[in-house]
């Protein structure tokens, strides 16, 4: 029986530009950078308060992975900001927004009072977009 999830990926266009975005803007903490072959990287990043999850940072390009045509399309969509790869939660929304924003995080959408709580937008530096949210107190 499946127990839990330990990686997540998420397509990324720079793999360098993400490692700064992730680790420098997002806080999070680097758990593997290393080499796999000549010319790929096997990138992961946790957040602080939850390293069992690893979020794989994979660099879309053309190679044993993508075809020329599929890295070109990916590439295209992920630009698009077609993606939305998950919820980051957090206790203050309003002081990490803030916190976020001084940092060059780009938000798509302010913290806003929703039925499930407060929720704000933002996209990382290919263009993927995640979901900020704070829950609604019991």
């Amino acid at each position: 029986m499946i127990k839990r999830l330990t990686h997540m990926c998420v397509y990324v266009l720079n793999q360098e530009s993400a490692f700064d975005f992730y680790v420098n803007k997002l806080g999070f903490k680097v758990h593997t950078d290393a080499p796999m072959g000549p010319d790929n990287r096997w990138l992961t990043v946790t957040p602080a308060e939850q390293p069992e999850l690893e979020i794989t940072l994979f660099l879309v390009k053309e190679g044993p992975m993508f075809t020329k045509e599929t890295a070109q399309m990916m590439t295209k969509l992920i630009k698009n900001g077609t993606f939305g790869p998950g919820v980051f939660e957090c206790s203050d929304i309003y002081a990490t927004y803030e916190e976020l924003k001084s940092k060059g995080v780009e938000f798509k959408k302010a913290p806003k009072e929703e039925f499930y709580g407060i929720e704000a937008l933002f996209r990382d530096d290919s263009g993927n977009w995640f979901s900020l949210g704070q829950k609604k107190k019991a």
